[in-house]
């Protein structure tokens, strides 16, 4: 049942966790945009004060000049050249102490007649600007105020000019008799406001941009003017007759921040001041009260899930303990039953145990009888070679010792000593047949010792040189290495002559064959002893090699072997940890390989040293 409701209780937690935030982002959006607005509000309200404090400052300049001493005098005779250049040096010394960009002063004509840059190639004496909105103004008895981009230095300024009235006439009362105005230069604002990140401008009356911290607006309209405006523009030159477009029509990336503003107006001038509030910045500043939010409920929710999820394992703690209590009753009652079922299942494997070792004792026995058997019946058939051997010297040793007894009735003593010398020799060779014998016929015992391989060849080769010579083999051994093994000298002796009576009986097999020979080769790969045993004979049939080392498999004729010469000897080279092999020769006949481990010989040690 929990199971079905957390899906849901999840759903409804995630739905509730969205209206919360989206909530928070509209609400902070709101605030964000009413605080930056207040915020930006207050800026302009400060550069506002700036602003017209700097414009105050010069405002009673022009009305200050029109009482030098010289104006009057210029103004009715302005062929006086005296008076001109005094005034023009005047009005040159107070520009430069003001710092303001020009002072000039115009008849009721508009036609200047001394100017502070009287000495610039952008004179404006002998200029005509009675077509500007701050003579017309100032000539009809009023403050004028306009800012343009200059027509002869082409430079943008704040104009400000005053009526000039005769000498003695009091202010207001008859026509003025010229006009004297001020050029100022407002750029020092632009280069204050580019500290902002947000756009601010100031809009003249009919809503074009003339300063702003960003370059692309100026000289652009807030809107789109009508023909009526762009004529009375063209008509005052107020800026040097440039097409004035939209911002809006700016490409994307030069109009970027241009939209929601707050303004704060300059009254006297008719200008409006504005600051465009980063929108980027609302969407922030709402995003991290949304972020923070979405935080605060996070953590509730982690804390609530992990309350629950507390007392969800302790419920399970008290359930699981229950169980493994019940479990453990349940186990103990299983082990009882399961260690009774052990004890006697332990008891029948003592049993069977010790009657598998009754029958590997049996085994190894009958194993060591066998090998014993197969001995005596190698040594059966070898009998008639071994009475040939000893018949032999036997046979020469009565004729020796009958000439012996000859020579010595005739005193030939040194003819004895050859004879008797023979007979010695003879009976020597006798003796070690014998013994080869006697060392093959007894029981192995269990004790392991160095084998020289090359003495166990020669002494195999031994017991059956006689079968070599009646069946006209040649016998080849090649020692390529003096090469020793850990085993039974006996048992080894016995794996070579059992290989070498199969080689003899396979190249005796062959009919017309020229070359009868079988090899032995000692040898050494690797940590590997190789004897590689060969013979010319006819090789092993297909039908053979899957059954070779079977006990009891044989193909010779009966009476001839029992089957089990190749089984013992595979079953002792693996007590030696080897391995016995066959397969035929490209060119024709057998191999037997027997690999033993190798052990270093003396010789060998030498070398590596």
């Amino acid at each position: 049942m929990t199971s079905r409701k957390t899906p849901i209780l999840i759903t409804v937690v995630a739905l509730c966790a969205a209206a919360v935030f989206f909530t928070t982002y509209f609400i902070a959006v709101g605030k964000a945009r009413k605080d930056l607005h207040a915020a930006g509000q207050r800026q302009l309200q400060i550069v506002a004060l700036d602003l017209q404090s700097i414009l105050d400052k010069f405002e009673t300049m022009p009305f200050a000049l029109g009482a030098l001493a010289d104006v009057d005098q210029v103004l009715h005779h302005p062929d006086d050249a005296e008076a001109i250049a005094r005034l023009n040096q005047s009005l040159q010394s107070i520009q430069r102490q003001s710092r303001v960009l020009a002072i000039y002063m115009m008849d009721d004509k508009g036609m200047t007649l001394a100017a502070s840059n009287w000495n610039e190639d952008t004179s404006f004496v002998g200029r005509d600007f009675g077509f500007r909105p701050y003579f017309i103004e100032a000539l009809a008895g009023r403050a004028g105020r306009f800012y343009g981009i200059g027509n002869v230095s082409s430079e943008p300024g704040y104009f400000m000019a005053q009526p000039i009235y005769p000498v003695g006439t009091p202010r207001g009362e008859g026509a003025p008799i010229g006009v004297m105005a001020v050029k100022v230069d407002l750029s020092e604002f632009e280069h204050t406001w580019r500290s902002s990140d947000d756009p601010i401008t100031l809009v003249d009356g009919s809503g074009v941009v003339f300063l702003s911290n960003r370059p692309q607006w100026k000289y652009h309209s807030l809107r789109p003017l009508d023909s009526r405006r762009q004529q009375e523009l063209a008509g005052t030159h107020q800026y040097a007759d440039q097409a004035i477009t939209a911002v809006g029509s700016l490409r994307k990336e030069l109009r970027r921040g241009f939209g929601e503003h707050v303004m704060q107006p300059i009254a006297k001038q008719g200008w409006q001041l504005m600051l465009f509030p980063s929108q980027a910045r609302i969407a922030r500043i709402a995003m991290l009260w949304a972020m923070w939010v979405a935080l605060l409920m996070a953590i509730a929710v982690i804390s609530l899930w992990a309350l629950y999820q507390r007392r969800r394992r302790l419920q399970e703690r008290l359930e699981s303990r229950d169980a493994l209590r019940r479990a453990a009753q349940e186990l103990d009652a299983t082990i009882a039953v399961r260690t009774q079922e052990l004890r006697v299942a332990n008891q029948a494997l003592e049993g069977r145990y010790a009657k598998l070792q009754q029958t590997e004792s049996l085994l190894r026995s009958t194993q060591n009888e066998l090998v014993q058997a197969g001995k005596l019946a190698m040594l059966g058939q070898m009998a008639a070679g071994v009475t040939h051997e000893l018949n032999q010297p036997l046979a020469a040793i009565r004729a020796f010792a009958d000439n012996a007894v000859q020579f010595i009735r005739r005193g030939q003593l040194p003819q004895v000593e050859e004879n008797l010398e023979y007979i010695s020799g003879a009976s020597a060779h006798m003796g070690k047949i014998i013994a080869q014998l006697k060392g093959f016929a007894r029981k192995s015992g269990d004790a392991i010792a160095v084998v020289d391989l090359p003495q166990t060849v020669e002494a195999a080769v031994l017991l059956l040189r006689n079968e070599f010579q009646q069946q006209g083999v040649a016998i080849e051994i090649d020692v390529r290495h003096p090469v020793q093994v850990m085993g039974d000298v006996v048992r080894t002796e016995q794996v070579l002559i059992n290989l070498l009576r199969n080689a003899i009986d396979a190249v005796d097999a062959v009919e017309l064959v020229a070359d009868k020979r079988v090899t032995v080769i000692l040898d050494r790969e690797d940590r590997d002893v190789v004897i590689r045993i060969r013979d010319t004979g006819p090789g092993i049939p297909d039908d053979v090699a899957p059954h070779l080392f079977e006990p009891f498999f044989t193909t010779k004729s009966t009476g001839k072997g029992l089957g089990l010469g190749l089984a013992i000897s595979s079953s002792i080279v693996q007590a030696m940890n080897g391995q016995l092999s066959a397969h035929n020769l490209p060119e024709g006949g057998a191999e037997f390989i027997v690999r033993l481990p190798n052990i270093p010989d003396i010789s060998d040690t030498s070398e590596n040293k």
